[in-house]
């Protein structure tokens, strides 16, 4: 063990046997290489193995350890301990979503939000697969490839201020994964998905604080994408009113 430790101060709810949550201390060793993720492991494995959290591949990549660190949404796996040392850090479920247990929150409504705006190409026409793929230039894949990097990791819903005050926002990420739908040559999906991303609970639900942007671990910028949403669906209201159908 390590001459020097930290204390964690994490939130604990089982609610088998908790009314409500409550914080319990722990104190791990500190290490200048070590992230709050391995300060989580350590304590499972040697304070208390009845801890819950998830986490998967350590590496910034699956989005899994999400959590609020000190009242930010952080990933677990690249946030350090040396950033709070010496003074304890705080480390609970990400906000705006229910908590299942301990640190695990309900994924339920995010990911029936994400289906909502059918992140996936849509096709009319469907070629055989031995016709070969559809293809892109580069100036056509550079249209969404920021917006195609979302990992899931939800920060963007915990840091939202709209998400906290109407939960029936659609929300960052699944606006912005919609969005880069909308942008690919490749899909035929835009009236469908566009009726969501454009919806009172779509893009028009934004207040633009920016946030989401602020805290995503991947730089998306679903505050960009958002915005550039709307303009989407400014435009295609227009095509609407003044072009009939088949011709936008």
């Amino acid at each position: 063990m390590a001459d020097e430790t930290i204390i964690l101060r994490v939130l604990r709810y089982r609610p088998e046997q908790d009314s409500e949550p409550t914080f319990q201390e722990y104190e791990v060793p500190y290490r200048k290489d070590w992230v709050v993720l391995d300060a989580l492991n350590w304590i499972k494995e040697y304070k208390d193995g009845t801890l819950s959290f998830r986490w998967s591949c350590r590496m910034g990549v699956c989005g899994s350890c999400g959590m609020m660190v000190n009242g930010r949404a952080r990933l677990t796996c690249n946030t350090f301990l040396r950033e709070f040392y010496p003074n304890p850090i705080t480390v609970e479920p990400l906000v705006n979503f229910d908590i299942e247990r301990d640190l695990v929150i309900c994924m339920d409504p995010f990911i029936e939000k994400l289906k909502r705006v059918k992140p996936w190409i849509i096709r009319e026409d469907v070629k055989p697969v031995e016709d070969g793929p559809y293809e892109q230039s580069p100036a056509e894949l550079y249209r969404y490839k920021q917006f195609s990097m979302c990992i899931n990791c939800m920060l963007c819903y915990a840091a939202c201020p709209v998400v906290g005050l109407h939960p029936e926002f659609i929300g960052p990420a699944a606006l912005a994964l919609g969005i880069r739908y909308l942008l690919d040559s490749r899909d035929q999906g835009w009236d469908e998905r566009m009726e969501e991303v454009a919806s009172h609970d779509g893009v028009w639900g934004c207040t633009f604080v920016g946030e989401c942007s602020e805290v995503c671990p991947k730089h998306v910028d679903p505050a960009a994408a958002i915005q550039q949403g709307k303009v989407m669906a400014t435009l295609d209201w227009f095509k609407r009113l003044l072009m009939p159908r088949g011709q936008r």
